[in-house]
């Protein structure tokens, strides 16, 4: 089973995610997160294998949420913006999904 985590501010592309999702049976998702604070807190819990991060968000952006954690997680970062796709990747990302899905 791998474990997910969802962080992203809008309800509802957390919903399209998790609807996305429940066709992968080997997919948990262990949480759901509104902002990176919250994020950084469910990877340190449930250490994850996945998580699905948007990258504009209050507080921090997703990036910024990236470095304050130790152990990186696979990501596919879910962003409405383009212009961080080159970022995106030199962090390692596995994936680039552009809003609306």
């Amino acid at each position: 089973m791998i474990k997910a985590l969802l962080i992203d501010d809008e309800p509802l592309a957390r919903s399209i995610v998790r609807e996305y999702l429940q066709n992968y049976p080997d997919i948990e998702i262990v949480q759901e997160c509104n902002d990176g604070f919250e994020g950084v807190k469910a990877i340190q819990q449930h250490q994850p294998e996945l998580i699905f991060l948007d990258i504009q968000m209050p507080k921090i952006n997703g990036f910024e949420m990236l470095e304050l954690v130790e152990e990186h997680p696979s990501v596919i970062f879910t962003t409405a913006f383009d212009e961080y796709a080159l970022k995106a990747f030199e962090t390692h990302a596995i994936d680039y999904l552009l809003k609306p899905f």
